[in-house]
């Protein structure tokens, strides 16, 4: 078959043709590809990110307070060294306060040979409040049951507990001093198992 110059020219258009639409069919094969290989990596480099050095856990927050118990006489929690302390925030007309220092108090009375200290500070913005408390104690408890109370905002008084939202507050210090249990409300079942746990034999 003999092609002219017109039927060449023809046949070439044609060819390109093809091709050009053979192109456009792969693209979307290709541009799905290209979509995969970028996920790929992106997955890759998120596995990176997420593959971390494992972070030494926080050290414990070291407490510290220094007070003046009701006569006046300095206290601070360098005086309980080496022993567990179980320091109780309340106000004098909370009746859950008042539940929680009752048992506290029976727990202080059975616990007091085994290194264990109980403090309680009032936090009552009115030290009558406060004095009234006092008051009640000393003519309903015995002495020998009585425990450590400190008014917070007495002068000179300072801490880093941080603000009290809720009453009772209670915190358990261990012998050196850092922190090992906050707890906002009445103290749970299981906080007394790990406090009397804690003291050993």
């Amino acid at each position: 078959m003999v092609k002219t110059p017109l039927l060449r020219r023809l046949l070439a258009v044609a060819a390109v043709i093809t091709l050009s639409t053979l192109s456009c069919l792969s693209l979307p094969a290709q541009a799905q590809q290209s979509k995969e290989t970028t996920k790929e990596a992106k997955e890759g480099r998120e596995a990176t990110k997420e593959v971390k050095e494992p972070k030494e856990p926080a050290a414990p927050q070291q407490m510290s307070f220094v007070g003046v118990d009701p006569n006046g006489k300095k206290v601070a929690l360098s005086d309980y060294a080496g022993k567990t302390l179980l320091v109780s925030f309340f106000t004098a007309g909370c009746n859950l306060c008042a539940h929680d220092l009752k048992l506290m108090r029976e727990f202080y009375v059975g616990n007091a040979k085994r290194n264990f200290v109980l403090l309680a500070i009032n936090i009552d913005q009115n030290k009558q409040d406060f004095d009234t408390y006092l008051q009640l104690i000393n003519l309903a408890v015995p002495k020998e049951q009585r425990f450590p109370i400190i008014w917070r905002n007495a002068a000179g008084h300072k801490d880093n507990f941080g603000t009290i939202v809720n009453q009772p507050t209670h915190f358990v210090i261990n012998p050196k001093g850092q922190l090992v249990l906050k707890r906002e409300g009445t103290f749970l079942p299981g906080d007394w198992d790990n406090l009397w746990e804690s003291l050993g034999s």
